[in-house]
């Protein structure tokens, strides 16, 4: 009914999540408010784990990808259930460390890392880079040549695969500011100049075709992709890749209008299509990685408002205005990514008022959802847009100086506060006030 197992309805007709009152919570902890449910998190990791396990034995490797969501107590979470973990930047490498996670676990990608940051990576003895660049892979030679270590790195490659999602979020086709193209040679010549580096260890190729697909197809097309490269790889340099990332980008439901594939039936298709083919090009079966992210922690999410002002524009339409917006969810903003939302004490009323959601900013675009049916929305209802637990608090800001939300998670029908929520000192904690 409400698109996440986490979700329910209590006596009082209000919605719930973890067996929690989403009111009681709005009201002890404020608003905007991020809710998160554990036992999902814990779920979606373990289905992951499974299911790869499944279909690799023990020859597989599942990566949470932190910007879906980056905090010390998601990542104990994730540590905990064995995942490994895809960095971006060195702030997600450095809250990494500040949870424990193991370090030979954290792989770090991303397509501009700077001096510094590969330096502290090389220092933390994380497990491997995904290396994105020919001055990114002759860096990290160095740095590793300087301290007298040898680090793993894979390669992204573009596998050219039209992966039927938005512009903004499709990463494997030839323009795309990742990694390296097979068509134009560039990527057979990032495998040769890592080759030749002395104090870099090549374990295998990375790709990643963007995210929020529901086909399974373009996966699929993406692993034969890579095999048939790994064996282009082998026949020229002699040198067979041990490791095939094959990224993320499963989708999930955000309206009842999307129809997510089971993530197992995603995992055993593509396992046969590579079993298929390295038998086929006489490989040895490759290490297989996975990064999901959204999967892992959208569903477990949501995102408390209050209904502020309700201002009817007669033949137009009507907005209802909340306490948060574009800074603590930019994603509708930015490419018009569905929601569902609920008046959280009338989720028992049927919803048949079409109304626009509109966020506080002062920015006409700061909208959260058009044309969205809600029951009767009025000034001082707490309002849950659903399915918010990925790319919501890690896209958030500090725009028009508004405080970032509080994130609360639920365990066993018990709340606690995992990021506190910023107060207006530490919006100006880093300004200088010159006398």
């Amino acid at each position: 009914m409400f698109l996440s197992e986490s979700l329910g309805l209590n006596e009082k007709g209000n919605l719930t999540i973890g067996g929690l009152d989403t009111v009681d919570l709005a009201e002890k902890y404020k608003t905007p408010l991020y809710v998160m449910d554990e036992e999902l998190i814990r779920k979606n990791c373990r289905l992951y784990l499974d299911s790869l396990k499944k279909a690799y034995g023990d020859n597989g490797l599942v990566l949470y990808a932190s910007k879906a969501f980056s905090c010390i107590g998601v990542l104990k979470i994730a540590a905990q259930e064995g995942m490994g973990l895809d960095v971006v930047s060195g702030g997600e490498l450095y809250t990494a460390k500040k949870a424990g996670f193991p370090m030979d676990k954290v792989y770090f990608h991303g397509n501009n890392k700077t001096y510094d940051e590969i330096e502290f990576a090389v220092s933390e003895n994380i497990g491997c880079f995904v290396a994105d660049n020919i001055g990114e892979i002759c860096d990290i030679d160095e740095i590793a040549s300087k301290n007298n270590k040898i680090v793993n790195i894979l390669l992204r490659i573009k596998p050219g695969v039209d992966a039927h999602t938005h512009d903004f979020i499709k990463t494997g086709q030839i323009d795309s500011k990742f990694g390296f193209a097979i068509e134009t040679g560039e990527a057979f010549d990032a495998v040769k100049k890592t080759l030749s580096c002395k104090s870099i260890n090549l374990l295998g190729i990375h790709c990643h075709i963007g995210s929020q697909i529901f086909e399974i197809e373009p996966f699929v097309e993406a692993a034969k992709v890579m095999l048939s490269f790994m064996k282009a790889v082998r026949d020229e340099t002699g040198v067979e890749l041990s490791h095939l990332n094959l990224g993320g980008g499963y989708g999930v439901q955000y309206t009842k209008d999307d129809d997510p594939i089971g993530y197992d039936e995603y995992i055993g298709d593509i396992a046969k299509a590579v079993r298929k083919l390295a038998e086929k090009y006489q490989l040895k079966m490759p290490k297989i990685i996975m990064e999901p992210g959204r999967s892992i922690v959208a569903s477990a999410g949501i995102t408390l408002y209050k209904i502020g002002a309700v201002k009817e524009i007669p033949g137009i339409r009507t907005y209802v205005s909340v306490d948060g917006g574009m800074a603590d969810n930019p994603r509708y903003i930015m490419y018009g990514a569905p929601y569902s939302a609920v008046v959280a004490n009338k989720a028992d009323q049927k919803a048949d008022r079409i109304v626009t959601i509109a966020g506080k900013c002062c920015e006409s675009g700061d909208l959260i959802q058009e044309n969205i049916a809600l029951a009767n929305p009025e000034k001082g209802d707490v309002l849950a847009v659903l399915v918010t637990g990925a790319y919501n608090y890690s896209m958030s800001s500090n725009y028009n100086r508004i405080p970032k939300p509080a994130v609360v998670m639920i365990k066993d029908k018990k709340d606690r506060i995992i990021v506190k929520r910023e107060s207006y000192e530490d919006v100006i904690r880093n300004d200088v006030s010159e006398e």
